[in-house]
């Protein structure tokens, strides 16, 4: 028997590397003879890096860059695709991570971490970049992104504005003559898995912007200053990320990198999917398992389970997921191909529990759906 293992992570227990492995302890225990493909995956938030790194066999490289604060960190970017192909994810060098709680200011915080990440992408010759858009500190547009990169972003004494979303209200024109011009030959994509536009109550700043710390009266100058953002981008480069689907993902990175990358933005999904031939592995599964921290009426959009959930349906192969818990709306991920789920939870546990003893009731759970599933095979 071929079971491919898809786990997305496990947000404050397990990476998808660790949710796979532990999914795989526990099927080997069923099967002694089953091959395990252990597939982790991500949707272009924190875990994309080491999941496509991992499942493609790429190798990751770590440099010096700055954090949401300007302040100097490690951050790393992986390589797939004998170097062709880099993956980043802006919140290693821009997460919300990366702050303590009395540190989040997305007034000021900014990307200038994630150019100089892409920099370093450049610099070791990949041609594509897959940008991972999720888990954001900031809500600046992605303008320190591109003014690490040569942009210049003027306010109308010709001055360069400091960093952070707030600065924006007062910018006057943008020059990208200096632009690094090794992005003109460079393939960018955003991976994302929201839709949000730039502006407005469903915008970067409404949405996710108090998560940042942002409050009330701040969401609505942060919204404004986004708003001028976009029609100075709109003005002198000819782009318009204000009504762009996605561009607000990311505290409007997304919008950053449409008008200074020229990037496409995709499911983030579907292309760490494709970046490990995912649907290639399970076209050839007899089941696969999946599973994240939560599934809910949420995960149908965009999210990792749903998605292995829908490429196992297209290729006639069962999906189970094992979460740490099933909540509201989370049974309509059956219509999309899923074929059952479970909480790995044994009994009533408290969150620190549960997380805590993540890996154990991992394994202890796809032994028993592995377990389930070898003994309806033997009785057809």
């Amino acid at each position: 028997m071929r079971i491919v293992l898809a786990p997305q992570e496990f947000k404050g227990s397990l990476t998808a590397i660790a949710a796979a492995a532990a999914m795989a302890t526990g099927a080997g225990r069923a099967l002694t003879d089953a091959a395990l493909d252990r597939v982790p995956v991500a949707d272009g938030g924190p875990g994309t890096v080491a999941a496509v790194v991992a499942a493609a066999g790429g190798e990751t490289r770590t440099v010096p860059c700055r954090d949401p604060l300007g302040r100097r960190v490690e951050a790393s970017f992986g390589l797939i695709d004998g170097g062709g192909t880099a993956v980043i994810e802006m919140a290693a060098a821009a997460g919300l991570t990366l702050l303590q709680p009395d540190e989040r200011d997305p007034l000021r915080a900014g990307t200038e971490g994630v150019g100089d990440l892409i920099r370093a992408a450049l610099d070791t010759g990949a041609t594509r970049l897959i940008v991972g858009l999720g888990g954001s500190a900031t809500n600046d547009g992605g303008a320190g992104m591109a003014r690490a990169l040569g942009a210049r972003l003027l306010d109308h004494a010709g001055r360069n504005l400091p960093p952070g979303g707030a600065a924006l209200a007062d910018l006057d024109r943008i020059d990208v003559s200096d632009m690094d011009r090794r992005l003109r030959n460079a393939e960018v994509v955003g991976a994302t898995d929201v839709q949000n536009p730039l502006c407005g109550p469903n915008g970067a700043s409404a949405v996710y912007g108090p998560q940042k710390g942002a409050t009330p009266a701040q969401v609505d100058r942060l919204d404004a200053a986004l708003r001028r953002y976009a029609e100075v981008v709109a003005r002198d480069l000819g782009v318009d990320v204000l009504n762009a689907p996605g561009a607000g993902a990311a505290g409007g990175l997304g919008a950053g990198l449409i008008a200074f990358l020229h990037a496409a933005l995709r499911s983030g999904f579907d292309l760490v999917a494709e970046a490990t031939g995912l649907e290639q592995r399970i076209a050839s599964a007899d089941l696969v398992i999946t599973g994240e921290g939560r599934l809910d009426a949420q995960s149908l959009f965009g999210k990792t389970t749903v998605g292995v959930a829908r490429l196992s349906r297209g290729h006639g192969v069962p999906a189970v997921a094992l979460c740490g818990s099933l909540d509201e709306g989370w049974q309509r991920a059956l219509a999309e191909g899923l074929t059952a789920a479970w909480s790995i939870a044994p009994g009533p546990l408290t969150l620190d529990e549960l997380e805590g003893r993540a890996a154990d009731l991992l394994a202890a759970a796809a032994e028993q759906v592995v377990r389930l599933f070898a003994a309806g095979r033997r009785a057809v």
